[in-house]
């Protein structure tokens, strides 16, 4: 969950690499650093906290062209100077950055590195001593990196300078992502495409066990065992515009205003001559499948309980909804023909890879939904459907959400359509209003703030209740409300308050309540109910034509499956109002990382 970049070429690297890690805050920002190589060797700067930080640390008459970077979310060590990134060895002749997670690093210390007084606490730093402890034994850079990688069990992206090879950065990769940048007279490397589009638009992606050789005017991979590769590199379909702020106080609040964009871009994507469609194969592999197990972390396994109602509903096909950490380890008895889903707005969420290598292993057909071509979870899956929502650079997803229910819904319905079922109404059009119903409520924002700012301004805990579709809903409000505001929020189903929950109900606290099914909107309004009784504060939101006097908020009806793309907007703007009002940072809270590459 750190970033990563590296730039080699003909001009001085340090603005190139601080501008790179800004693009990579959102990966982590517990600390930060850069090293830079020059004739006079390497000059390392880090600090603890953000690239604004960092940037107060560089001495700025240091002038050089080749440099590798990081910005660190914890694993190893706590957020401090010496944890920080790049790690050097005990000489300083290397220098190394790493993300990913290795874990054996404790048993290669006792058995290679007993001699050796450790700086810090991380296991990157076992890496980049290893490499020096071949290195004095005789071996070439190259050989001691490559012995080095043979080692290592876990997950690892890795730059690494040699003070006696100016010319050349060192490059691996397994399980954490890695690109390489490629211009006229310089190369770069970044976790991601949108940290080097101020130099270049051309990247090779990397894969597992592969080493590069990285230089100002050559780039050379290798898998471990000295296999050359060959792979040409493509254009990153991003525009500049898509990953700044413009105008916006936060990344959060433009793309919550993207969201009814996303949907039309999402049902253009799907629309051929006319009509909403999915690749043949998909839709095979979906009618071969006597049951979809959805695998998935966080907000995109909300959007997969919201899936399995699509499915189930639309196309008749039973679905299970997993988590991925759980599902890794303890793998349910399966179906006979299964097929399994990944959503993933990175397609490099660990907990699900891991998942995606067993599913594999067993012969299995996998299909990945992800906003990232050519990511980890895409490339190595046998299907991929694209969410088209482009840059998402808030760390609490928003408009990634809404995208994959709206293509969740749309891979269900063509589904359904193939088999001939009777499905009474139409998706394309159906959607097209829920774009619409966003707008409407994303006009609306003032008084969405008025509602936080009364009852979110000082409460220690909130909870969200719904029954069916809108329980789901439930779940993702109250994660958006504690990973911004950190108040202490629980999303229940309504039924369920009285069988415990309802203990935690005091004078004031805040209860939000979804009531967008016509079959159970009574029941959740009786809830609600309970829970005033108790001395709760109710907000309930409502679906046009299900509306009561003292409702805080009526939302323009919709197609009942579809709700959830509207339901969801007031609790992502109550979240973003809630976190705005205490002072928080919107869109870098504390404690997480955007893209979590490690499990």
């Amino acid at each position: 969950m750190c970033g990563i970049v590296g730039y080699i070429g003909q001009v001085d690297a340090k603005e190139i690499l601080l501008k790179g890690l800004e693009k990579l805050e959102y990966r982590g920002y517990d600390s930060a650093g850069i090293a830079v190589m020059n004739e006079a060797g390497v000059h390392v700067f880090k600090e603890v906290g953000r690239i604004a930080n960092l940037r107060g640390a560089v001495d700025e008459s240091v002038e050089a062209t080749a440099g590798i970077g990081h910005t660190r979310w914890a694993t190893h060590g706590v957020p401090n100077q010496s944890n920080a990134h790049p790690h050097q060895s005990a000489s300083g002749r290397f220098t190394l950055v790493h993300n990913g997670v290795i874990e054996n690093y404790h048993l290669l210390q006792q058995e290679y590195l007993q001699n050796v007084t450790m700086k810090s606490d991380t296991d990157t730093e076992v890496i980049v001593q290893l490499v020096e402890h071949f290195a004095n034994e005789g071996l070439s850079t190259d050989e001691a990196f490559r012995k080095t990688l043979s080692l290592l069990h876990g997950s690892y992206a890795l730059g690494l300078l040699d003070e006696q090879d100016a010319e050349t950065i060192y490059v691996a990769k397994n399980k954490s992502p890695l690109l390489v940048g490629v211009g006229d007279t310089f190369n770069v490397i970044a976790s991601d495409a949108m940290a080097m589009l101020q130099v270049t638009d051309q990247f090779v992606e990397l894969h597992d066990e592969e080493v590069v050789i990285v230089k100002a005017a050559s780039v050379s991979i290798e898998k471990l065992d000295g296999t050359k590769v060959e792979r040409a590199p493509y254009t990153a379909q991003l525009d500049m515009s898509d990953i700044e702020k413009g105008t916006y106080p936060h990344y959060m609040l433009k793309e919550i205003d993207e969201q009814p964009g996303v949907i039309r871009k999402i049902v253009s994507a799907y629309t051929v001559e006319d009509e909403l469609t999915i690749d043949a194969d998909i839709k095979a592999a979906l009618s071969e499948a006597d049951r979809l197990y959805i695998i998935a972390a966080g907000t995109s396994y909300h959007a997969g309980l919201v899936g399995k109602q699509y499915f189930e509903k639309m196309a008749k096909i039973p679905v299970e909804v997993h988590i991925a950490s759980e599902f890794g380890y303890n793998m349910p008895l399966l179906s006979e023909k299964p097929l399994f889903i990944f959503i993933s707005q990175s397609g490099e969420t660990a907990d699900s890879r891991q998942v995606l290598v067993k599913v594999k292993e067993l012969g299995y057909k996998a299909l990945t939904i992800t906003n990232v071509q050519g990511s980890t979870l895409s490339r190595e899956a046998d299907y991929t459907l694209l969410l088209h929502a482009g840059p998402e650079i808030a760390v609490a997803s928003t408009k990634a959400y809404v995208a994959q229910v709206a293509v969740l819904a749309i891979t269900a319905y063509v589904e359904g359509k193939s088999k001939g079922l009777d499905i009474d109404f139409d998706l394309k059009a159906e959607l097209g209003v829920a774009a619409n119903a966003i707008q409407t409520i994303i006009d609306k924002k003032e008084e969405i703030q008025q509602v936080a700012d009364a009852v979110l301004a000082t409460t220690r805990n909130a909870f969200f209740i719904g029954r069916g579709i809108d329980y789901c809903v439930s779940m993702e409000g109250a994660l958006k409300l504690k990973e911004i505001s950190y108040i202490q929020a629980e999303g229940f189903a309504g039924g369920e308050l009285k069988h415990g929950t309802i203990a935690l109900i005091e004078e004031g606290t805040p209860v939000f309540a979804l009531a967008s099914q016509k079959a159970m909107s009574l029941n959740v309004r009786g809830n609600m109910k309970e829970v005033v009784a108790r001395g709760a504060n109710p907000i309930i939101i409502s679906m046009e034509g299900m509306e009561e006097a003292d409702d805080s908020m009526v939302l323009p009806a919709v197609q009942e499956l579809l709700t959830p793309l509207v339901t969801v907007i007031p609790l992502q703007l109550i979240s973003y109002y809630a976190a705005l009002y205490r002072d928080c940072d919107v869109d870098k809270p504390r404690n997480l990382a955007k893209s979590v590459t490690v499990e």
